[in-house]
């Protein structure tokens, strides 16, 4: 079933790709002058992601809860990284963001092309000026009150929680706006790392946690990132 699941996959989304991205391109000509932070395009990606590839098999369940939580305005999303499958999962919030993704995503064809459009952020690991440069993007999307969201472990475990770099809790305490723990579980089940091949069932969880208010952080951002991760760990056994 393994290999039934995964060939009707990639089979629905090399046909389907092509039509997402002439749809938002048109979307994006048309809209920009009334919508130049792409709300809607991200909209339309979001549903399309999520509705469409997310739920390819049957035996796929993703729920997503506390979506009633997430702020209105500025904010940095922070969700935890284990697997190429939670940006998908992630698409289920339906709530305006940017995303911050490595810098090879954007030279995909289709893919790339459409990250680009919707003016996520690139980043290259390792690179300090390449940071400073994803930071600055940062800070220009969330004084236009543009969420953005955020993996701080960099990359994705399936080893646990990974340490928390500072890069997101330095933007969220410079700007002073609310961080939004977002707890991903289930996508390993789904896509073992940056593997093609995907399981015939997984189940996905994606939980909103309570905004941490900027007058609840601790006082530097590798102070705030581990307060942060504290709340993970706890989230995480308790439902371990």
């Amino acid at each position: 079933m393994k290999y039934v699941v995964t060939a009707w996959f990639w089979l629905v989304f090399l046909v389907t790709a092509p039509v997402l991205f002439l749809l938002g391109l048109v979307l994006f000509l048309v809209a920009y002058p009334v919508d130049p932070d792409r709300r809607w395009l991200h909209t339309l990606v979001c549903r399309w992601c999520f509705g469409l590839w997310l739920h390819a098999s049957p035996g796929w369940r993703t729920r997503v809860e506390g979506r009633e939580l997430l702020p209105s305005g500025a904010c940095v999303l922070v969700a935890n990284h284990q697997s190429a499958a939670d940006i998908l999962a992630a698409m289920g919030l339906f709530h305006p963001y940017k995303f911050v993704a490595k810098s090879s995503l954007f030279s995909l064809p289709l893919v790339g092309w459409m990250m680009s459009l919707l003016g996520y952020v690139p980043v290259t690991r390792g690179s300090t000026t390449s940071m400073d440069q994803m930071l600055e993007s940062c800070r220009y999307w969330l004084r236009r009150g543009m969420p953005v969201l955020i993996f701080p472990e960099g990359t994705y475990s399936q080893e646990g929680l990974l340490r928390f770099k500072r890069g997101a809790f330095q933007l969220a305490l410079e700007e002073h706006v609310p961080v939004v723990p977002v707890v991903i579980e289930g996508t390993p089940q789904l896509l073992e790392g940056d593997g093609i091949w995907m399981s015939p069932r997984a189940s996905i969880r994606v939980r909103v946690l309570p905004p941490m208010s900027p007058e609840l952080f601790a006082p530097d951002p590798v102070a705030l990132a581990d307060q942060v991760r504290t709340l993970y760990v706890d989230t995480l056994t308790a439902t371990g």
